[in-house]
């Protein structure tokens, strides 16, 4: 069967991603991968370690000032990554 239209390659990529079952990991991982453009690399430097669990992003940090500071704006935080990232992927932040 010839393909007479030209697909583009995200579709494609996106399609696979799709079919396989694996979209909602796969936007947890790009959220965390997001983390440095959003937050910028002044924050990132303190950041250790970051995973998404049951829609909770998890964060820990070196810094317990930073980490304070952070408490105060996780609402905005989440929103900003969840716009990052194209759809809602978490509904909270815990910092460790």
């Amino acid at each position: 069967m010839k393909r007479t239209e030209a697909k583009c390659i995200k579709d494609i990529i996106d399609a696979a991603i799709n079919d396989s079952g694996i979209s909602t990991s796969f936007d947890e991982q790009k959220l965390c991968y997001l983390w440095p453009e959003v937050m910028g690399q002044s924050i990132n430097r303190y950041t250790t370690r970051r995973y998404v669990e049951n829609g909770v992003l998890h964060v820990y940090l070196s810094s317990a000032a930073l980490k304070n500071e952070l408490q105060f704006h996780r609402t905005r935080l989440v929103e900003e990554l969840n716009k990052a990232a194209g759809r809602n992927v978490i509904t909270n932040i815990i910092f460790h």
